[in-house]
């Protein structure tokens, strides 16, 4: 990936208190260097593979970048608080600012040469997500969003340019991306997942970030999951959002420790929500 774009945002003054714009900045330098971290492992003979207790697996460049994105905040935002999936940290509706990281979001894909994986970092301010940025390098493509500021994505080191939600408003006409049957099973919800697949006019199961991207580029219009953290969540927000559409838990709260997720074109949320009700 190219170096970080530049946001127009100003640089914040000793003793400021930063902005949104100065803190989307900080994200997609970031970004641009967990890229170069994860690239250079990405297929490598030598890659370091281990099972978590969870059995979900973490390798040598999930820890590295989550390391470097951690040395790099403590100088730039060293008030802030970082919650990440390798090396933990505080609660996800912690009060204040807090950065919240997936190193290497779809780390199967990675292990296996599946370019569908990257970056999720997001800033949360008194736990509701503020700024969201995902980089997929295999893909060549970076998306990021602040509160404010619309949402983006940045193609192979083209010009960024700005995304929106489609305008579909007939599940008949909406494409859903169901990410994993197996979730769905473990949750209780297959019968649901059928159920809705009957009303909309195709699914698909595109999975991890991907999913979300391409519901804010406006290409698909639903997608919800499972057995989610609130590293999986936190980034797709921001963006998701600022590109016009909805994100909540499948019982339509917020939280992001809730371990579910619905995200649609808005248009469509309450006829999602209405089709899978509360067991």
């Amino acid at each position: 990936m190219t170096p970080p774009p530049d946001t127009g945002a100003p640089a914040a003054r000793p003793g400021d208190q930063p902005t949104l714009a100065d803190d989307l900045a900080v994200a997609l330098t970031l970004a641009h260097e967990a890229d170069l971290i994860a690239i250079d492992r990405y297929r490598a003979q030598d890659l370091d593979v281990q099972l978590k207790p969870d059995r979900t697996q973490v390798t040598d460049a999930d820890t590295r970048v989550e390391r470097t994105i951690r040395e790099h905040l403590a100088q730039a935002r060293p008030a802030d608080a970082v919650l990440g999936e390798e090396l933990g940290g505080g609660d996800a509706h912690a009060p204040g600012r807090q950065w919240i990281v997936d190193p290497i979001d779809g780390t199967s894909n990675f292990v296996r040469g599946v370019p569908i994986w990257g970056l999720l970092l997001a800033l949360a301010i008194d736990g509701v997500p503020q700024v969201g940025v995902v980089s997929a390098p295999a893909l060549g493509r970076r998306w990021w969003a602040a509160t404010g500021h619309g949402a983006w994505v940045e193609e192979s080191g083209g010009p960024a340019r700005r995304i929106r939600v489609s305008a579909v408003s007939e599940l008949a006409d909406a494409t859903l991306s169901y990410n994993s049957i197996q979730q769905w099973d473990g949750a209780g919800r297959l019968d649901q997942l059928v159920a809705l697949s009957r009303r909309v006019g195709r699914t698909r199961a595109f999975g991890d970030l991907w999913s979300y991207m391409l519901l804010a580029e406006g290409a698909i219009d639903i997608a919800g999951e499972f057995d989610l953290k609130p590293w999986d969540l936190a980034a797709l927000i921001p963006i998701v959002r600022e590109a016009g559409g909805t994100v909540t838990n499948v019982d339509g709260g917020e939280r992001l420790d809730a371990g579910s997720v619905i995200a649609t074109n808005g248009v469509l949320h309450n006829q999602v929500l209405d089709s899978l009700p509360d067991l």
